[in-house]
């Protein structure tokens, strides 16, 4: 399904639209270690926009579209925190940062707490220090 998903599916990556619009309107600037590339229009934006005169940077996903796939360096890049090409701004990697785990939300592998009901729904007996709340008690 592969040139179908690519012409009809956004949510998979960049369409065949986004493609040809990339590749007529913008240049590459970069790409990250997950192979996400990142791009920005030739002419700023026209007068009249509200934003007029400002550079349009856009990602083009390798793989499925998903926002926490873009490391912190780019995000600042396209947010217009900076402009030139994020290597040029990043310091050395600190001993304490770990790579990059993908959003886990709605999967199998996301944090299931005691008593979710993926984990039987039964949740460990409340301690001495927990009272129900009763409308009859004031």
């Amino acid at each position: 399904m592969g040139i179908l998903s690519t012409i009809f599916t956004w949510w998979n990556g960049a369409t065949f639209g986004t493609m040809l619009d990339s590749a007529r309107n913008g240049e590459q600037v970069g790409t990250d270690a997950q192979g996400n590339k990142y791009y920005r229009a030739k002419k700023p934006y026209p007068k009249g926009h509200p934003r007029a005169g400002q550079e349009r940077r856009w990602v083009i996903y390798n793989g499925p579209n998903d926002a926490s796939r873009v490391p912190a360096e780019w995000h600042g890049w396209l947010h217009g925190t900076f402009d030139g090409v994020p290597e040029s701004f990043l310091p050395p990697p600190r001993i304490w940062e770990v790579d990059y785990t993908p959003n886990a939300t709605g999967t199998p592998a996301a944090y299931r707490p005691q008593g979710a009901l993926e984990k039987g729904g039964v949740r460990a007996k409340a301690t001495g220090d927990y009272e129900a709340w009763s409308p009859d008690a004031s």
